[in-house]
């Protein structure tokens, strides 16, 4: 896990907007469906840092893990895709 270190509102700013993701964000980044991210949510597989009425706040480090564990996945149990 990366420790952050903020000293200023605008290093702050900078944090958030490079190391949190919207769920249409991760939905993009991952390549997969709404029901998808939802699935993923219900079985922890990813876990929101924020949810909001209609959002959820994920950060890129979980987003990242997430991504290199399905890819890792594929290729064990789909290899002929490639």
């Amino acid at each position: 896990m990366k420790n952050y270190k903020v000293e200023s509102k605008d290093e702050f700013i900078a944090l958030v907007q490079t190391e949190v993701l919207t769920s249409s964000e991760v939905l993009e980044e991952l390549q997969i469906s709404r029901q998808a991210l939802g699935s993923l949510v219900k079985r922890e597989k990813l876990v929101p840092i924020k949810e909001l009425s209609r959002d959820k706040l994920f950060l890129r480090e979980d987003v990242e893990k997430r991504k290199v564990a399905a890819k890792e996945l594929h290729t064990k149990y789909r290899p002929y895709d490639e």
